[in-house]
């Protein structure tokens, strides 16, 4: 199963040929895209977004959260933020979110980089 964080679906809907929609593009087909609570209301509160796109990611399975999920979030962050590693919030629930569930995560930011130390596994197209 996996997860695409928001620039991927905005890509996906944009048309746009990046890693992100390629891999998102190929996901769907395969039937194993999840989506997270954060990364559902980041794309549903877009403002441009057609609504033809609002029900499909509507529709989609959710990656739901797990009990302690907001413990681990901080415990995370704060892990993060100790090292001075940049860890902006929406990035941490989305990364706590995909560990929690062992999913792997496309996205281009490369600020995610930083959670794969504590366990996050990123898409990597072959």
């Amino acid at each position: 199963m996996i997860v695409a964080d928001s620039s991927a679906w905005i890509d996906f809907f944009s048309g746009k040929d990046s890693f992100g929609a390629v891999a998102l593009e190929r996901g769907l087909t395969q039937g194993t895209v999840l989506i997270p609570p954060i990364v559902l209301v980041e794309i549903l509160s877009f403002p441009r977004l057609q609504e033809k796109h609002a029900e499909f990611i509507s529709l989609l399975p959710r990656l739901e959260l797990t009990p302690g999920y907001w413990e681990r979030c901080a415990s995370a962050r704060k892990k993060l933020l100790t090292k001075g590693l940049k860890c902006r919030l929406g990035d941490c629930l989305i990364a706590q979110s995909c560990m929690d569930q062992d999913v792997l995560l496309i996205s281009e930011d490369e600020d995610f980089r930083h959670f794969e130390e504590l366990g996050l596994k990123r898409f990597k197209l072959a």
